[in-house]
């Protein structure tokens, strides 16, 4: 599936990347290339997902545990494996690793993975020191000079602790608060917040994430929590959006599960479902009675620079909603087999709530599966699913929802690392737009002279990504974790494509416009530029240069075949044998354009 169509595309690509008739060398030609690519890459992903190997249950240490001694995280032993592959063997596997677990792969990084072993590498980094927060960067900025952009991209692209912020993402995408829908006078010091929990969120338990989502400003804003009310003799009645987003997208979904992800089903033989209306309303009188915690003292107490008028100062956006008893429901609330009894006080009846839905037993599954998803392949094999359900419910020491245990699971697990997904045409995923620029920062040294960061929403699919990070189109996410894209093999063969959700003629296009502006001249009249400092000093020797690229944006996942493709455009005039830095950072930047274009870097595995 994935691999013949890859194969078509490059035949395609090799017909655009020809070389000119004699005394017409065309300069387009490499993009002209990238451009077959990329739609290629349309074709291609549709044809295959995820899915592949397994693996067989036992004892093993997961980070933390005595794989790493030195390195201090809190000691667990899970009981998920054996994992066979706990040590890659080559720079392509410490390179597939990294670009699973975090955005990139350095030279650096790829050294340490080899030489310390996947756990222990793991460990380190679940142990290592926070860099100032998000919050904090932003608070030190004058007010209304930065947006959540910026904040998100710098983050993304710069912070010193990358495998915490890839996780905070795939949570992001789990628990949606979109930065284009909350208001507020402080919006980028309160989208900084949200994001600071999420990553404080990947060590900690999914409990304590689940309830600090729940009281978050942002969160109260997004889906209506915020100053939601009891009944009263009007009409009133407790919004319901927040209760009904709360089970169906971040904890349980719409239908029961077992624990490897497949359905429950009645005798009737269909699907059983999780909640009804009744849960929703009753759950809905929960969440009522909680607003900003915004003191008396900080009211008016801010006047932004320049402005006749005063805003209230920001120290509310660090604090979770404060509960107010007066505009709490008092009346019985059932859901889920939970009874709330009439008179409960709110933070008692808050509690009994979000244990029912962390102690439910589809929340492993449920949130298991769309961790794979991010991370490694959109079709996780049933017997995958279910080992990393197995560590949400259990740690190996007793503990539910250890995230760091079920991060290390989703990573560690034999179809994560062992070689049989690289043959596999239903293995993988596409990677994510937002994903894919990150890469590219991380990887050639970006860097903001201004530390403005001012990248922008790069949520047009015209002409930018067609996705940026914290601006989800809904609280749906960017892509449904069950999109099937329509008449394709994937549909064929019951299979999903989530990130496929985002693709069409329009962005394909717009993505390869987006990266012939940005790779030579960056952002923001040239604040924000890749360096490209290794890369440069490989432009006389295409063949090295491309075998570079492979390696750090691909693990060495390109064919042999696109690799002697994208080498011989870059042998060619006016490309070949540059001889002042301009030449040199052009022929770079061809080759990150069409490495970056091609269907077997668009296709993780």
């Amino acid at each position: 599936m994935v691999e013949e169509q890859l194969e078509a595309g490059e035949d395609l690509a090799m017909e655009a990347a020809r070389p000119a008739q004699a005394g017409q060398a065309d300069a387009s030609q490499p993009v002209k290339a990238a451009a077959v690519f990329s739609m290629a890459a349309a074709l291609a992903a549709c044809g295959g997902g995820g899915g592949g190997g397994g693996g067989s249950a036992g004892g093993v240490f997961l980070p933390g545990a005595g794989a790493a001694p030195e390195a201090a995280v809190d000691p667990v032993q899970i009981d998920t494996g054996p994992y066979h592959y706990p040590q890659a063997k080559t720079d392509e596997e410490a390179a597939r690793f990294l670009l699973q677990a975090q955005f990139a792969a350095s030279d650096k990084d790829i050294a340490d993975v080899r030489a310390k072993g996947y756990m222990p590498w793991l460990a380190e980094q679940f142990g290592a020191p926070r860099e100032p927060t998000a919050w904090e960067w932003v608070n030190s900025k004058p007010y209304g000079k930065v947006d959540v952009d910026a904040m998100a991209w710098r983050q993304l692209m710069t912070s010193a602790d990358p495998v915490r912020k890839r996780m905070a993402l795939a949570f992001s995408e789990i628990f949606v608060v979109s930065s284009t829908d909350i208001g507020s006078s402080w919006p980028t010091a309160m989208m900084a917040q949200y994001w600071d929990m999420l990553v404080s969120g990947v060590t900690g338990n999914f409990r304590q994430l689940l309830e600090d989502v729940t009281l978050n400003p942002a969160m109260g804003f997004y889906l209506n929590t915020r100053d939601n009310r009891k009944e009263d003799n009007s009409g009133r009645q407790p919004d319901e959006n927040y209760a009904r987003e709360v089970m169906q997208l971040m904890t349980i979904g719409l239908y029961q599960l077992n624990s490897d992800g497949s359905l429950k089903t009645g005798a009737d033989g269909q699907p059983q479902e999780t909640y009804v209306q009744s849960d929703v309303s009753n759950l809905a009188r929960v969440f009522t009675g909680y607003n900003l915690d915004i003191r008396t003292a900080e009211f008016n107490a801010f006047r932004p620079e320049g402005a006749s008028y005063t805003i209230e100062s920001n120290q509310w956006t660090t604090r979770p909603m404060a509960f107010t008893a007066r505009n709490h429901s008092m009346l019985e609330a059932r859901f889920l087999g939970t009874t709330v009894p009439a008179g409960t006080a709110g933070p008692e009846a808050l509690k009994t709530a979000l244990d029912a839905l962390f102690n439910h037993p589809n929340v492993g599954p449920f949130i298991g599966r769309q961790l794979i998803q991010r991370l490694v392949t959109s079709n996780p094999s049933p017997a995958y699913l279910k080992r990393v359900s197995d560590v949400f419910a259990n740690n190996g020491a007793g503990v539910r929802g250890d995230m760091k245990s079920v991060f290390a699971a989703v990573l560690l697990d034999d179809e994560a690392r062992g070689p049989a997904g690289l043959a596999d045409a239903n293995f993988g995923h596409l990677r994510e737009p937002m994903l894919r620029l990150v890469q590219w920062g991380r990887t050639f040294g970006v860097r903001s002279t201004g530390d403005t960061w001012n990248i922008r929403n790069t949520s047009d699919s015209s002409q930018d990504l067609g996705q940026s990070p914290l601006r989800s189109p809904s609280v749906f996410n960017f892509f449904r974790p069950g999109y099937v894209p329509p008449a394709t093999a994937i549909a064929s063969n019951k299979m999903v494509a989530p990130e496929f959700q985002l693709v069409n003629e329009t962005s394909v296009g717009g993505y390869l416009n987006f990266l012939q502006r940005i790779l030579p001249s960056g952002f923001d009249n040239q604040d924000v530029m890749a360096t490209y400092v290794n890369e440069r000093a490989l432009a006389g020797d295409p063949a090295a240069l491309v075998r570079r690229l492979n390696l750090l944006l691909a693990a060495n996942q390109l064919s042999a075949a696109t690799v002697a493709l994208i080498a011989g455009a870059l042998s060619q005039p006016p490309l070949a044998n540059p001889s002042t830095d301009a030449g040199r950072l052009s022929l770079v930047c061809a080759g990150v354009l069409l490495v970056m274009g091609s269907p077997e870097y668009l296709v993780q595995k």
